[in-house]
């Protein structure tokens, strides 16, 4: 038996709650245990200048988990529009980084390119949510 069509702003807040562990993990990984996290993600093993730029992304990704929280829990218009923004800056980020010879996995490779889209749909989805009627 198929399961009933789930409407789009339903599916947009489920997304969005995933989307605090995903970047909370991220985020947490990035900083606490660089290596293991970018070996999880199918990279090679970092040279030093790697891990600090990726420790260095730590941050930036437990801000975004930051932003799906708040969305989240006070869902107004602002803070779905401030997640529509900061999907729709990681368009093309994880694409360039799947063109690096670091990322072997042609697995990760994939996802890291699929991940562009993914982002897009999100920004969309949240911009939807932000226009809603209240």
């Amino acid at each position: 038996m198929l399961a009933p069509a789930m409407d789009p702003t339903t599916l947009v807040r489920l997304t969005n709650r995933g989307m605090i562990a995903f970047d909370l993990a991220l985020g947490t990984g990035a900083i606490l245990a660089p290596d293991a996290t970018l070996r999880v993600i199918g990279h090679a093993p970092p040279s030093d200048d790697a891990r600090a730029l990726f420790r260095r992304c730590g941050p930036i990704w437990l801000t975004f988990a930051a932003a799906h929280l708040v969305a989240a829990v006070r869902d107004e218009p602002q803070d779905w529009w401030a997640v529509a923004w900061l999907r729709g800056t990681e368009l093309f980020t994880d694409g360039l980084w799947a063109g690096s010879p670091a990322i072997r996995a042609p697995h990760a490779r994939a996802a890291l390119r699929l991940a562009g889209a993914f982002n897009l749909a999100l920004a969309a989805g949240a911009g939807a949510v932000a226009r809603r009627p209240r």
